[in-house]
């Protein structure tokens, strides 16, 4: 039987019950929320296995407060990225039971009060400039419900740093590799473990970095088996993508 069919038999025996009200469960069966400036995905967790992520750029303080106020109608989890200080100010504000991680511009869920996975996740990044999108990749991860082992300013300029945690960073199901300049840490990992590796361009770099372009090419290029590139700068899409292997791997 499939998600949405327990999910709606489960909701018609509340209604018998009347443990709910039809009005609640009419609403319960709402695909989507109208909010006028969006349409919030109610059913985004049926589908996929996890709630709707709220990116925060470009929208205003107010539409982030609206749009986690109806998800919280609906779902338990939270998490919204690239939302500055003064937007996540604003929010916490109505939402104190939210927190905020202004190093990788994520609200979220108390990641404390989320149970972990028994695999672990290692996320990787090459030096300390690429820490806001490593730690965007972190947080996602376990928000997500994933273990996360960082390992950070491990890059390839001082290549030793790496090998003195390599064993650790094998136990891992997943590595997350975040680098810019000219992106060698994920060929160097992607050859090092058996495991499947989201390397992240960053926009970190001088001049013929082309703003993450010769770091995104570098990676794509890379003849480490094994390895898939997600878009520059993109360590929400990294994290999320291997929380979903993790997630496939010990519910299966």
């Amino acid at each position: 039987m499939s998600k949405d069919s327990n999910f709606i038999e489960d909701l018609l025996e509340s209604v018998k019950s009347n443990q709910i009200s039809i009005d609640e469960a009419k609403a319960q069966l709402s695909h989507y929320d109208e909010l006028g400036f969006a349409k919030i995905d109610l059913h985004r967790a049926k589908r996929q296995g996890f709630p709707e992520v709220i990116f925060g750029q470009g929208k205003t303080k107010e539409q982030i407060n609206q749009i986690i106020t109806s998800l919280l109608h609906h779902e338990t989890t939270i998490l919204a990225t690239r939302v500055n200080e003064a937007k996540a100010s604003h929010v916490l504000e109505h939402h104190p039971e939210l927190e905020y991680h202004p190093e990788a511009q994520i609200i979220c869920t108390p990641i404390d009060t989320i149970k972990k996975s028994n695999h672990y996740i290692s996320v990787l990044c090459a030096g300390t400039s690429d820490f806001p999108i490593a730690e965007e990749a972190a947080i996602t991860a376990e928000v997500m419900g994933i273990q996360v082992k960082r390992f950070y300013d491990v890059g390839v300029s001082g290549i030793h740093r790496l090998f003195e945690q390599i064993q650790e960073i094998r136990r891992g199901k997943v590595s997350v590799v975040i680098a810019g300049m000219e992106g060698a840490l994920a060929s160097v990992v992607g050859g090092l473990v058996d495991h499947p590796v989201y390397a992240v361009p960053t926009s970190i770099g001088y001049g013929a970095n082309l703003n993450g372009v010769t770091t995104l090419l570098s990676m794509v290029n890379s003849c480490a088996p094994g390895t898939s590139v997600l878009n520059i700068d993109n360590g929400f899409g990294a994290g999320y993508n291997a929380a979903m292997i993790i997630n496939m791997l010990e519910n299966n």
